[in-house]
């Protein structure tokens, strides 16, 4: 399973979310710093999830942190784009 995988499955089983989008953007780092080869190392993840709802920025950002666990020390970029 990719990373991108398991980011998938783990923000399913979270959050059941309306809209989940994982997109690994390694590649467009290609030379810059934390690139691997193969990429899996720099991901954008637009979510949507009632489970967001009256929660602060700073909040849902921990969330999803917390959902991945051990999947974040793994990789050396991640983008949210979080709402309800």
């Amino acid at each position: 399973m990719t990373i991108a995988e398991e980011m998938r499955t783990r923000l399913q089983a979270a959050f059941a979310p309306s809209e989940l989008e994982v997109v690994d953007d390694s590649e467009s780092h290609r030379g810059h710093a934390g690139f691997r080869e193969g990429g899996q190392s720099h991901f954008n993840i637009r979510i949507r999830a009632a489970a967001f709802a009256g929660q602060s920025r700073v909040a849902r950002h921990r969330a999803v942190h917390q959902a991945l666990g051990d999947i974040v020390p793994r990789i050396h970029a991640l983008a949210l784009d979080i709402g309800t």
